[in-house]
């Protein structure tokens, strides 16, 4: 099995508020475009330092993190995250990782995007019920 590696998109969500607004230029809504690891072992996304400051992204409060090795961190979290994965995007909160760090994707995303990972062909794509937009179940 293979390791699943995506292109994102990452946006500041209060950026985009002040440009709908009319309080910025659309020229200075930050936004980049990375490379991040599909992680079906975590839970949220991971952002390194050093993109979350690029972003201009908030620290809302912190969590204890536990690592493959079982190790724990105290980690920051930060807010007004837009993340977008092909036609599909979605607001969230991320986790805060070390400065160089490898962005990784976690369970949220999968789950509110409705998308399905294939680590034999290292694809992340929609699942066939629902080609066109995410289906979330409300029960």
């Amino acid at each position: 099995m293979g390791e699943v590696i995506i292109d994102v998109e990452l946006e500041n969500l209060g950026d985009r508020y002040a440009f709908k607004r009319g309080f910025i230029k659309a020229e200075e809504i930050r936004s980049l475009r990375r490379q991040a690891l599909v992680d079906t072992g975590a839970v949220m996304v991971m952002l390194p330092q050093d993109l979350v400051e690029e972003l201009g992204l908030e620290i809302t409060r912190k969590v204890i993190v536990t690592y493959a090795n079982e190790q724990k961190e105290e980690r920051d979290v930060a807010g007004g995250l837009t993340l977008k994965i092909g036609k599909r995007s979605m607001d969230t909160d991320c986790i805060v990782g070390p400065p160089g760090s490898e962005p990784l994707v976690g369970q949220i995303v999968l789950e509110e995007l409705d998308l399905i990972v294939d680590c034999n062909e290292k694809t992340l794509s929609p699942r066939p019920e629902s080609p066109y937009l995410p289906l979330l179940k409300l029960k």
